[in-house]
């Protein structure tokens, strides 16, 4: 079983809110696009910048207010310059009306 941190309650995000929450001592950005919770690394990979309390969401997409880069929230990919370095993206699990948050499992 992957381990597992709590984040929130459902209903503390409404759509189109982000939360920086933590795990293992990292943070980590937690989105919420409409029944949807998606989270990533939360420091932007140009500068460091926090997108769960900076960040701007627009459907599945984040940008840093800093420089305008831009990230997919649904994996972490950067869509646009001056990103360049994806961010890690981590998975959600929403159980009896909690957020969780775990390490993404990895393929090969």
């Amino acid at each position: 079983m992957t381990e597992r941190s709590y984040a929130c309650e459902v209903d503390d995000l409404d759509d189109g809110d982000t939360m920086t929450v933590e795990l293992d001592g990292e943070p980590v950005a937690l989105y919420r696009v409409g029944d949807e919770f998606f989270a990533t690394a939360d420091t932007c990979t140009h500068e460091k910048w926090s997108l769960g309390e900076e960040g701007d969401l627009d459907g599945f997409e984040v940008t840093c207010t800093l420089h305008n880069a831009r990230f997919d929230v649904r994996n972490g990919k950067a869509l646009c310059f001056p990103a360049t370095v994806d961010l890690r993206p981590y998975s959600t699990i929403v159980e009896d009306g909690r957020v969780y948050v775990a390490r993404a499992e990895v393929s090969a």
